[in-house]
Formats: structure tokens, C-alpha cells, sequence
């Protein structure tokens, strides 16, 4: 039986599995470890993967479907990311839903984002068993802490859809702290836990985590997020900037043309790996609109200086997670800097300032959290054995239910399972009624979710018939 891990990102695939001798990451049919997160449609034939990339020329893929799923219960902010993808998407009363139509096999196909994600899992899945030379079904899927029960419901939906049985969805830095701890044995001691922070800056998202590690096990302490902050930011800094310079210059206007849109992204994501590593970065495009050649430079104090605002929303996540993990900075062993968007120099000095300390960059940026997943599925599965390791979650939002009378409550507040408990919890509430009734499940505080989410889980129909 394969154990397997996915790492399904905003922009990139990774697929990891367990074997004997440890865990490895998989490789695509290029034979290279990542694959962008995309599917393309052509009049008879769907492309996954680094195929629908590779196809970006002739029809433009789908991608970003992350933020999709994520815009189903944030309308407004959903109204915003259309404005930055290449393909049209249609969306109900308020932007509710979002629906995008696809021209294949001779006919108009409606796809919600949990089509889009299946197909991507059963790329992963494909991939997995090309790889191992195995059947793939038992899985660990890796989610963002600022999901709610909706987007992780679309996610055991599409993978349903693909053939595969996830025997449970993983925060991203749970994973990435258990393929960190696990195999270190200087964790913990004589003094007490051992406490390090995690932040990860994704393609579209900043999430961070301080966990507690002992010789037995991890204990997340805390989450802290922005789900509306990634790489992708300064990646659209940058395209904003070469716009206006180039309507200015060469009198065109690329927002009107997609596909001068989207070489454009694409040359100033490289520009910004560039300025990574120099001190000047040059976008060079051939015949971009309208058949004019375009060349722009940028240095690197100029590109900080457009993104001042962006790094200072940084260090917001960061500061949460440590008021309620209720550690000082002081006791912080280290902090640990993975995710995509993470290697912009400027992000490394404004975390150094704020936790006085240079962040290390001890794990591999893109592959930690598959790691971690196909880690804990080996932990989960029979056929493998791995040493006695604890790994204990925490609630990142408050949940509470309530009836028709009102909210169940204790003492404190309306909150069941308050945010920052451990994750598996069990609360044991006794109820005098001699009717059915209706249980509804909400997160207690919306400052705990992004902004402008419903704090609605679902409901619980004629309770009483299911405990009788």
C-alpha cells in the first residue's frame, strides 16, 4: 500500500511519498519535483500540470484555483482576484459562486473550483502511481489554518472525485513542524519544550505557526495568518509599475490584452527572483502588444520602496501568533522562514527586526510540507512503522453551536472549542429535550477569520433521531 503526501499550492503541485529508508519527493513526468498547479482545455483535449503551463500560449489555463474555492464564501474578495486572472469567471448574486466555462469536445462545459481541484488531484494521483509503480488511494492533503469547514469540505469532495481516501487534512506548518521535529532529537530537554516559530510566505497567502517540541512530540501553540498577502503581491507591485511605464513610454496599454497580461506577470515574477540575488533586475519582451518591443529596469531600493506597504502587513500574522501562543520572543529557539514567496530579501530583514533574530532557512522552501504529510500518513498507515511522535494541532477559529433558544455556552463564552485549543478535542455538553431540534455549528468571532467570511459551518437536522 503507497503512503503519499500532496501539496496542492495556489501555484505548484508537490507530491511526496514514504519508503523504507525515509521520504521522497516525487517526480513529474519532466522529472522535476514541482508542477505548476494548472488546467488547460483545448477543443478535444484537457492538459494538467505542466502540460496546461506549457500551453499558456495558445489557451490560457486555469490556475489560481486555490483562490477560487477560498472566494466561494469571501464575494468581495473574489470580485477582486477576477480581476487578476487570465480567464473569465462567472459569478452569482454578489459573487457568490464562481463558475468558469470551458470550450472542449465541441460544447460549453460549467467547471466549479472542486471540478477544477479533482482534476488536479487526480494529476497528483497519476503521477504518485507512475512514480511508485503502485495503486495510490490513502492520502494526507495538506490545507491552509484559515480554511473553514467549507473549503475543507470541497477538498475531501474533489478528492473523493479523483479515487483517493485523504486519511486527513493537514495545516501546512503542522506538516512542515512535523518534518522538521521529527527527526531531530536536540528538541526538548532539561529545560522544557523547545519552542520555534514557522512562517510561511505562499504564492498567495502568509501563514504562521509557533509549536513546542519535546523528545515525545510537537504541540502547536498558535496560528496567525493573512490570507490576502503572498508572493503573488509583489509579483503584481512590479506589473502595476512596468504598466504605467510602458503606457507612458511606448504608448500601450497591456491590462486590456490578456495574453500581453499574462507575459508580463510572468516576466516580473522573474524580475523579482532576480532581484533575490542583484541589484537591478531588466524586463526584456519581445513583440508584446501590438507588435512593439518593450524593455524596462528596476533596482532593488526601488522595488522595496513600492512594496513598503506589503511588508509591513508581514509582520501583522506574526505578531498574533505570538500574543496567543503566549511565548516571548526570548524564548524562541528559531524561527523558520519556507514558502515560495519567502526569498525576497527584504521579507527576511523585516522578520529579522521583529524577532530579533535572522530567520534560517534549515527546511527545503517548497517541499517541507509534502514531507510532512507523507509523514503523517506514514504514521497513520499499518504497513509502516515509525518511532512514537505526538502531533498535536490547534483549533485556529472559534467554534460554537447554538439552537433556537440561543447559543450553547459555557462560563467564559459562546465559544466550544476556543482557538488555540489542542486539536483532537472532545467536549461533552448534556442537553434536557424531549423533542428533535436543529444544532447549528458557526465560528464565534469573524476577527478570526479573513475578512468577510461567513462564520456559518452547517447544520445539524432533527438532532434527536441521531442519539436516540
Amino acid at each position: 500500500m503507497s503512503v503519499v503526501g500532496f501539496d496542492v499550492g495556489n501555484d505548484t503541485l508537490v507530491a511526496a511519498a514514504a519508503r523504507q529508508r525515509g521520504i521522497d519527493v516525487l517526480l513529474n513526468a519532466e522529472s522535476k519535483r514541482e508542477s505548476p498547479a494548472a488546467v488547460a482545455f483545448s477543443h478535444n483535449a484537457r492538459l494538467l500540470g505542466v502540460h496546461a503551463a506549457g500551453a499558456s500560449s495558445s489557451h490560457a489555463p486555469f490556475s489560481s484555483i486555490k483562490r477560487l474555492l477560498l472566494g466561494a464564501s469571501r464575494p468581495a474578495q473574489l470580485l477582486r482576484d477576477v480581476r487578476r486572472l487570465p480567464f473569465p469567471v462567472s459569478t452569482g448574486d454578489g459573487g457568490a459562486a464562481a463558475v468558469v466555462y470551458v470550450d472542449h469536445i465541441g460544447r460549453r462545459i460549467a467547471l466549479s473550483p472542486t471540478h477544477l481541484l479533482a482534476m488536479l488531484f487526480g494529476y497528483l494521483k497519476q503521477l504518485a502511481e507512475a512514480d511508485l509503480d503502485a495503486p495510490v488511494n490513502d492520502c494526507v492533503i495538506s490545507v491552509p489554518c484559515y480554511f473553514t469547514q467549507v473549503q475543507r469540505r470541497a477538498y475531501l469532495d474533489a478528492a473523493a472525485i479523483a479515487g483517493l481516501r485523504p486519511l486527513r487534512l493537514m495545516h501546512d506548518l503542522a506538516a512542515t513542524a512535523l518534518g522538521y521535529g521529527l527527526y531531530r532529537s536536540d528538541l526538548g530537554g532539561s529545560g522544557g519544550p523547545t519552542c520555534v516559530a514557522f512562517v510561511d510566505i505562499g504564492h498567495c497567502d502568509t501563514q504562521v505557526a509557533v509549536v513546542a517540541f519535546d523528545a515525545s512530540g510537537m504541540k502547536v501553540l498558535s496560528h496567525g495568518f493573512d490570507a490576502d498577502l503572498g508572493g503573488r503581491d509583489f509579483d503584481e507591485v512590479l506589473f502595476e509599475h512596468f504598466t504605467e511605464e510602458f503606457r507612458d513610454r511606448y504608448r500601450i496599454d497591456v491590462v486590456r490584452n490578456v495574453k500581453a497580461s499574462m507575459r508580463l506577470r510572468a516576466a516580473c515574477e522573474k524580475a523579482k527572483k532576480v532581484l533575490s540575488a542583484n541589484a537591478e533586475a531588466v524586463v526584456n519582451i519581445e513583440c508584446l502588444m501590438e507588435e512593439k518591443d518593450v524593455r524596462g529596469v528596476i533596482r532593488r531600493e526601488e522595488f522595496e520602496k513600492l512594496c513598503a506597504g506589503i511588508l509591513e502587513r508581514v509582520v501583522e500574522p506574526c505578531k498574533r501568533a505570538m500574543t496567543d501562543s503566549g511565548i516571548r520572543l526570548e524564548r524562541l529557539h528559531s524561527v523558520e522562514l519556507v514558502g515560495s514567496g519567502s526569498r525576497v530579501p527584504a521579507i527576511a530583514r523585516v522578520l529579522t527586526e521583529f524577532f530579533r533574530r535572522e530567520p534560517s532557512r534549515t527546511l527545503n522552501a517548497s517541499e517541507c510540507v509534502a514531507r510532512g504529510c507523507a509523514l503523517q500518513c506514514a504514521m497513520l498507515s499499518p504497513t509502516f512503522r515509525v518511532r512514537d511522535y505526538e502531533v498535536q494541532d490547534a483549533v485556529p477559529a472559534s467554534i460554537g453551536f447554538c439552537m433556537s433558544e440561543g447559543p450553547i455556552s459555557t462560563l467564559s463564552s459562546n465559544a466550544l472549542f476556543r482557538r488555540g485549543q489542542p486539536i483532537p478535542s472532545v467536549k461533552i455538553v448534556t442537553l434536557q429535550k424531549n423533542s428533535s431540534f436543529n444544532l447549528d455549528a458557526f465560528y464565534v468571532d469573524e476577527n478570526e477569520l479573513p475578512p468577510g467570511t461567513s462564520t456559518s459551518i452547517g447544520s445539524f437536522q432533527d438532532f434527536l433521531k441521531f442519539i436516540v
